[in-house]
């Protein structure tokens, strides 16, 4: 198969799709592998690096979708990249179509085959190539909330662990999966105050245990997280419906109420945020002000890390990108129902429930179309 890594366009997007390990493994397979030129500098990966794994170096995006079976990325591809694709090519990569119909509309009419890494599941449930970057997005979120809280950030000027005789700062954490695990392991560890909101008692037991009571959890209800909200430091959002947009669990007037300097920061925002106030920001831009209240809503949080995201990615995707190239799409896709679960968009048709529901669109059964 031939296999295409492109350089990604999105605003501080540093992570390449493949890495030369990876380029490295295919290869020895049989396999053709074209890298557009430059598409892994920044991350530490030279084009000499992918052409001594076994890779071709093409020069321009255009080449590398023109000549590709299988389109292998990290964001969701831009408007620029949508009509670049074309019928019966496989997209891999993180697409999040939910809360955006633009980008469906664009993979709709190109007429490719279009695997979602978040939807992918496993066979305990999890989602195995979201957990990564939501690892690394839940650390990440207390780093830059505790960044933001500092004066010449706008912040109220609140060290998050305190000091001896000055309480530390209150954090929030909405959700208790992966990225609020990780976001809560920071906090923690940096001698926060923290609170975790999960609407799974489960999870909360689990919390309880595995952090030995030094942070609290709270059931949510409107009452609750509004008591929490207003009286926080710093706010993570880290709730996920799979596949389907946030739900807004902070409203406006909840933010109204809140310490003028205090920080909301929405690792949902891929999925459209689960603050009232959130829209999507950019590295460039990472940060806006409503009612004194700094938002933190970057996209790709994770790109602001671009080695050990990618590095991490690598890990979960590469035993997939295998699969599809081995067997190809057809083949692994009805072969392996969890990356079947993957399947957003194939030739036209959206194929997962929740995005078609989200987006108000037609879905169909992605079994029907593949053994059509």
């Amino acid at each position: 198969m031939i296999i295409g890594i492109p350089k990604e366009v999105k605003n501080h997007e540093y992570r390449v799709g493949l890495t030369p390990a990876s380029v490295r493994e295919l290869a020895s397979l049989g396999h053709q592998i074209i890298v557009e030129s430059e598409a892994g500098s920044g991350v530490g990966f030279t084009n000499q690096a992918y052409q001594e794994a076994g890779a071709t170096i093409a020069q321009t995006a255009n080449e590398v979708f023109a000549k590709a079976e299988l389109i292998v990325k990290v964001k969701e591809p831009q408007p620029q990249e949508c009509k670049l694709l074309r019928p019966d090519q496989v997209l891999f990569t993180y697409l999040h179509l939910a809360p955006d119909p633009e980008q469906a509309a664009g993979l709709i009419k190109s007429g490719c085959i279009a695997i979602a890494y978040e939807t992918v599941t496993d066979a305990r449930g999890g989602l195995p190539l979201l957990a990564p970057m939501s690892e690394v997005a839940g650390r990440m979120s207390i780093q830059v909330g505790a960044s933001m809280l500092e004066k010449g950030h706008g912040g109220a000027g609140v060290l998050l662990g305190g000091v001896p005789g000055v309480e530390p700062a209150k954090v929030v954490i909405l959700g208790g999966g992966v990225v609020g695990i990780n976001a809560a392991k920071i906090a923690v560890g940096m001698g926060a105050d923290v609170t975790v909101v999960d609407k799974n008692p489960y999870r909360l037991n689990e919390l309880d245990w595995q952090f030995s009571g030094r942070l609290k959890t709270v059931f949510p209800t409107f009452e609750s997280v509004e008591d929490l909200v207003i009286k926080a430091d710093l706010v993570v959002g880290a709730v996920l419906v799979v596949g389907a947009a946030a739900p807004r669990l902070v409203t406006r007037n909840m933010i109204k109420k809140m310490k003028p300097g205090s920080v909301l920061v929405d690792v949902a925002i891929d999925q459209g945020g689960c603050f009232e106030t959130s829209r999507p920001t950019t590295h460039a831009h990472p940060s806006y002000v409503v009612d004194h209240v700094i938002h933190y809503c970057v996209t790709n949080m994770p790109g602001a890390v671009a080695r050990t995201s990618t590095l991490a990615l690598n890990n979960a995707t590469l035993p997939f990108v295998l699969a599809l190239c081995q067997k190809g799409y057809r083949q692994a896709l009805l072969e392996d129902v969890h990356l079947l679960n993957g399947l957003n968009v194939h030739k036209g048709h959206i194929t997962y429930h929740a995005v078609a529901q989200a987006l108000n669109l037609e879905y169909k059964n992605p079994k029907d179309l593949l053994v059509a």
